[in-house]
């Protein structure tokens, strides 16, 4: 195996570590906010975002990926399936933003979007999983919590990139 090659897995590796401890932070301190079902902060979203913006769409799809099967593990196939297609519905959605607007695109656009079709990806998947449409009616709550968490974790991501960037 090449350097390169090494250095990229081992760079993959020390995010996805980042993004299930910033998940596990997360479940310790959401219960402080009492956010409605299914609201979550998105905090491992900030290290997908960081490899979208600077390692690229592969990195991103592999550590949202390798969430998704965390999720399977830890939790279960339903909570697996949910994470992984959510993950990738936002994965998708912030690649085509990169692309259609390059460098233009700012951090809190990108992290509301992924947001917003993270909600929609586990909203759909969940339909299809349980052949019932009744759970897309929660998309307005949760499209107003994408909005809120997306420039929370926006803005996380702009104060951290220093710290990041040093991995």
């Amino acid at each position: 195996m090449s350097r390169n090659k090494t250095k990229k897995m081992t760079t993959i590796a020390m995010l996805f570590a980042l993004a299930i401890v910033l998940s596990f932070v997360e479940s310790l301190i959401a219960p402080i906010f009492a956010l409605p079902p299914g609201v979550k902060l998105g905090l491992g979203n900030i290290v997908v975002m960081y490899c979208m913006v600077y390692l690229g769409f592969s990195s991103a799809v592999q550590v949202s990926a390798l969430k998704g099967f965390f999720s399977f593990l830890t939790r279960g196939f339903t909570a697996g399936v949910l994470s992984f297609t959510g993950g990738i519905f936002s994965v998708v959605i912030m690649f085509l933003l990169r692309k259609a607007f390059k460098d233009k695109i700012n951090y809190y656009t990108l992290s509301v979007f992924g947001a917003l079709f993270h909600n929609i990806g586990q909203l759909t998947a969940f339909s299809l999983m349980f052949q019932n449409a009744a759970p897309l009616a929660y998309l307005p709550v949760l499209t107003v919590s994408a909005v809120v968490m997306g420039l929370v974790t926006g803005a996380t991501l702009k104060v951290v990139i220093p710290a990041l960037k040093r991995l």
